[in-house]
């Protein structure tokens, strides 16, 4: 078991706390398993600072995906996608 830890920004940060939100999808360009711990630091995009505020969510599942919008080609044809689930 590892701890990863991520930048989140406020909105998802705060679905997740309030337990709407139990993945996260993320460029697949970092290591993480089923088992680890997902350590997510919000990260205040306007001020490029953390807020202080973390949360701890152990991964239940991880798959890589190969497409998507959201980021450019060469990072997706690269690393791929992975989704991450918690509880």
């Amino acid at each position: 078991m590892a701890v990863v830890e991520k930048k989140i920004w406020p909105e998802s940060f705060q679905r997740i706390l309030n337990g709407e939100k139990k993945f996260e999808l993320r460029l697949a360009d970092f290591d993480i398993k089923e088992g680890d711990i997902f350590l997510l630091r919000e990260w205040n995009p306007e001020t490029k600072e953390y807020t202080g505020r973390k949360i701890e969510k152990k991964v239940t599942f991880v798959d890589i995906a190969n497409e998507m919008k959201y980021w450019k080609k060469e990072d997706i044809d690269k690393f791929g996608f992975q989704i991450i689930s918690f509880d």
